[in-house]
């Protein structure tokens, strides 16, 4: 017999608690903006700015596959607002953090995704 684990706070809720919690996980220099996925309920967008003169911008779709796990999916990469490749260097790096950043994020919230 098999529990299903669904996400139980409203999207405007968990965007709002995400709000309140990623810029504690980030550098505290980069800015993030957060907001609902009006496409899928259980998803929400992330837009992050580096700090500094390199003006990467990065955009995800978060969605919650269960209450406690999230499947990062990385939108664009646009460096002073031209799309570039991602796969390479110092922008690979970034990515990895912000990517695990994004995880550590949605575990701080386990509290209030997996009621």
């Amino acid at each position: 017999m098999s529990k299903i684990d669904t996400l139980n706070i409203s999207q405007t809720s968990l965007v709002e608690e995400w709000k309140k919690r990623l810029p504690e996980v980030l550098n505290s220099s980069d800015q993030a903006r957060v907001w609902a996925d009006e496409a899928d309920s259980n998803a929400l967008r992330v837009h992050i700015t580096t700090a500094g003169h390199s003006m990467y911008t990065f955009d995800f779709k978060v969605t919650y596959v269960d209450s406690r796990e999230v499947k990062v999916e990385v939108i664009d990469v646009e460096q002073e607002q031209k799309h570039i490749d991602e796969r390479h260097g110092v922008v690979q790096n970034l990515l990895d953090d912000y990517v695990r950043h994004i995880h550590e994020c949605a575990q701080i919230l386990h509290q209030v995704t997996h009621a």
